[in-house]
């Protein structure tokens, strides 16, 4: 796990794709879709639940190990329309209490609004935290702009014609990208500048990469 210094702050980089912001001691984490397995599954594609409960489980493990005073979701908290699985969850937020959760909505944060009526979770369409904007797709702000959407990767090259695409944290001038958190999630390649700071993740490490 590596530390990224970032205008005064300290962020924790989770080899399992998230930030523990150390001074305000929050876990943000970005795009869990959970909900998706039964989405596909609406297609006629047979995808289990089963993948949404590790990841349910895992989360469970970082709240465990951090000890957060809130957990951030930087949007696609939920892929679909309402289904079990957002009760599951629902259920499992609850249990939580008093941990206090917040929700920065996505594009596909579709759930009618009654359905985001728990106690202990609050949703926004943008959250200020000085000296960061915290949004789902990435925008111009003040602060500086953590962000989530993009599910970040970058390919790396070995001997040969080898490659491998590996999901990353990139930190660039103005704006910061969150890896996916869900494990139901593709990847996007991005554009790097020289200026620009990558950590990729491999074998449950986080590794500077530019």
């Amino acid at each position: 796990m590596l530390v990224h210094e970032l205008l005064g702050q300290r962020l924790r980089l989770i080899p399992e794709k998230g930030i523990f912001w150390e001074e305000k001691k929050y876990l943000i984490l970005a795009d869990l879709h959970l909900g998706k397995a039964g989405h596909f599954r609406k297609s006629g594609i047979p995808v289990s639940d089963l993948i949404h409960s590790k990841d349910i489980y895992l989360l469970d493990k970082l709240i465990a190990r951090f000890q957060p005073e809130q957990v951030i979701f930087l949007g696609d908290l939920f892929h679909s329309d309402h289904n079990q699985g957002w009760e599951i969850f629902r259920r499992w937020m609850v249990s939580k209490a008093p941990l206090p959760f917040k929700l920065v909505l996505g594009n596909h944060d579709v759930l009618e609004a009654r359905n985001y009526r728990i106690p202990n979770l609050e949703v926004m369409e943008k959250l200020s935290l000085h000296p960061f904007d915290l949004t789902h797709i990435p925008e111009e702000t003040e602060g500086y702009n953590l962000a989530g959407h993009i599910h970040p990767a970058i390919k790396m090259h070995g001997k040969g014609r080898q490659s491998l695409r590996l999901p990353c944290y990139f930190f660039g001038e103005n704006n910061g990208l969150l890896p996916a958190f869900g494990h139901f999630t593709g990847t996007a390649k991005i554009s790097i500048k020289k200026t620009d700071v990558v950590y990729a993740i491999a074998d449950q490490q986080v590794v500077r990469v530019n």
